[in-house]
């Protein structure tokens, strides 16, 4: 693949205290906002419908400007170089964007005039984001006439024509079969592991938690939570503790543990939501003192979607 190698430098963006209202929106959709992407992470943003994420996206794309704050990427301030920014950057939106009744071909060809690829380049960049995406065979076919997951390939395959060091990905697995969606994970984990930083979105939970290895997660304009996913599961306030004991415990047993308020027995398995490290510290110590074998134990969130409720308060496909 042709894409540019980074030497480890490049690639952060900060956001540091960023607002942004619409005109005559009675809040703002973005408050107060501070947020560092790493340098070539694969980075989740995740939230509700609502939650800012489409606004924040257009903030760092250089679409919106913010209201307040600083959004800075690759040492460029925004807005101020937004056409420096443009020019590293891609945006592939949830929506398609190519015209429906040129062919594949046609409209990677025409993409690529619009961003000023030179002719001598065209080739090596149409086959590339033609091989990425997994297009060869279809580059006579009008694109309104491709599946849903095709058209979804080819939206990727021209944000990828310009080589960006900065890839933001909105939604680009949502309406498709299950095969297609594959694929596209697969070619994002390609572009990523050639050193390009991509910005992910979905309300897929399990596509973020198998893709990404930094995520954030976004509520009424706020950056609730950021870190890695075992960060998010293990660090977070106000964990839930289960544990499933070898045996089912005798009542004298659960007499002992009743040290800790709240606790929920079902045949061999307890649970404790809000279990502070006190409270684990008092639990795993009765637990020796009565001499309970522990089959499995569990302390923090099972899952993202679990933490995400706990944050939010609410479904993330709402």
């Amino acid at each position: 693949m042709g894409w540019v190698e980074h030497d480890g430098t490049w690639g952060v963006i900060e956001v540091e205290d960023l607002s942004f209202r619409y005109p005559g929106a009675e809040r703002e959709a973005i408050r107060g906002l501070s947020m560092r992407v790493r340098r070539g992470s694969l980075f989740g943003l995740l939230g509700p419908n609502g939650s800012g994420k489409t606004t924040l996206i257009s903030i760092l794309t250089g679409l919106l400007p913010a209201d307040s704050g600083r959004a800075c990427i690759d040492s460029r301030i925004l807005p101020a170089q937004t056409r420096e920014v443009q020019a590293l950057s891609a945006l592939v939106p949830q929506d398609y964007a190519f015209y429906a009744h040129l062919s594949v071909m046609e409209n990677l060809r025409f993409f690529a005039g619009v961003l000023g690829i030179q002719a001598v380049e065209t080739r090596g960049r149409l086959d590339e984001a033609l091989a990425v995406t997994g297009l060869e065979s279809f580059t006579a076919v009008r694109a309104a006439h491709l599946s849903g997951g095709l058209k979804r390939r080819l939206n990727l395959a021209i944000g990828l024509l310009g080589r960006p060091q900065l890839v933001f990905l909105d939604e680009p697995t949502v309406g498709i079969d299950t095969q297609s969606r594959h694929f596209i994970l697969e070619a994002i984990k390609r572009v990523n592991a050639n050193g390009v930083t991509v910005v992910y979105t979905s309300h897929y939970m399990e596509e973020v938690e198998m893709l990404c290895d930094e995520i954030g997660v976004l509520d009424d304009g706020r950056l609730l939570a950021c870190g890695t996913l075992q960060h998010l599961l293990n660090g977070a306030a106000g964990h839930t503790l289960r544990v499933v004991f070898s045996e089912t415990p005798s009542a004298q047993q659960r007499a002992a543990l009743d040290i800790v308020a709240g606790l929920d027995f079902h045949d061999k398995e307890l649970r404790l939501k809000n279990c502070s490290e006190s409270d684990l510290n008092r639990l795993m110590g009765s637990f020796a003192d009565q001499r309970m074998g522990i089959a499995r134990m569990q302390y923090g969130y099972g899952n993202l979607e679990e933490l995400f409720l706990h944050l939010t308060g609410r479904q993330l496909r709402d």
